[in-house]
């Protein structure tokens, strides 16, 4: 069984890349269409044909696409939104000159190529723009840093005042100490951003999962916890494996994907893991590594499937 997955994942692949070629030699010759063409006419759209978009432009040997591609990657490091909308234009432009297709035979071919192109590379911005928060170190010095995370508090906790920057206080909303920046080190400024907007745009959802983190038996550190969730929506972004829920969530709002998409997926998985947390009926918080690895695999076989979209419609039921 071994030696049969290992051939799968490593000489199959192997063998379609080099019949490739002859595959799309033939496919075109039949149906007078290029990849391209019989990818955005024929998958289902979002995720399923954005993906085979992605693969056809990667794996193209054309100088001009290849060239074109290095450019958006560089492009998208630090691009505002204004430009990232010039994108797919320039890209169809491209495509259109380098695969002769025509625009007045083919009138469709531009808007549906286009609406994949605008996920591929916004997808690419966004994970740009997350690797930066995750490199910013919380800095006690700085107002911003600190002003979000006494906001942070203010929403949690708004009826009971902060007796200082530095208390055992910060405990009651999940902290490990007496002062939070020390909970910052591995996902920087990420976890802060993320903990803030969860409790800004889901405030009956916030002290919902903060109640559960209180349970006499099922308690948890909140705030801990919902680091190592930054963790985690940080690694299935930056592997690729949330493509499928990223590029499903920009189709059917017909938009690029901003930071805001990133805030949301993280809110789902921390509304989600609590939901998880309480039914697993953990004995202590030691079972936390476990369940939380056992958490991290039903997301990952969930995005196994190209329509998955992860709904943030958090709804909160009081028993």
């Amino acid at each position: 069984m071994f030696l049969f997955d290992w051939l799968m994942q490593r000489i199959i692949p192997i063998i379609f890349v080099q019949l490739r070629p002859f595959i799309k030699w033939f496919l075109h010759t039949f149906t007078r269409l290029c990849e391209l063409q019989r990818i955005v006419y024929g998958a289902q759209a979002g995720a399923s044909r954005t993906r085979q978009v992605e693969r056809s432009l990667m794996l193209s040997q054309n100088c001009e696409i290849q060239q074109l591609v290095k450019e958006l990657d560089t492009t998208v490091e630090c691009c505002g939104e204004e430009e990232l909308r010039l994108i797919p234009q320039r890209t169809i432009n491209v495509v259109q000159n380098a695969k002769h297709i025509k625009a007045k035979i083919h009138p469709d071919f531009a808007s549906l190529f286009g609406t994949c192109v605008l996920q591929i590379w916004s997808y690419r911005h966004l994970l740009h723009q997350v690797e930066r928060l995750r490199a910013e170190l919380y800095d006690a010095n700085n107002l911003d840093h600190e002003q979000k995370l006494l906001e942070l508090w203010n929403r949690l906790m708004p009826e009971e005042p902060l007796d200082g920057r530095i208390t055992k206080q910060w405990q009651d909303i999940g902290f490990q100490g007496d002062d939070p920046k020390t909970d910052f080190r591995g996902m920087g400024i990420l976890g802060l951003e993320n903990l803030l907007y969860f409790s800004r745009e889901y405030r009956d959802a916030a002290h919902h999962v903060l109640l559960h983190s209180k349970h006499p038996v099922y308690g948890y550190t909140f705030a801990i916890v919902g680091i190592n969730l930054t963790a985690m929506a940080y690694r299935l972004l930056k592997s690729g494996d949330a493509k499928v829920h990223f590029y499903n969530a920009a189709q059917s709002l017909n938009q690029a994907l901003s930071l805001a998409h990133f805030h949301k997926f993280y809110c789902y998985l921390l509304f989600e893991f609590d939901r998880f947390w309480m039914e697993s009926g953990p004995t202590n918080i030691m079972d936390f590594r476990e369940i939380y690895q056992r958490f991290e695999i039903l997301i990952l076989e969930a995005l196994h499937n190209d329509k998955t979209l992860f709904k943030t419609n958090l709804v909160v039921e009081y028993v």
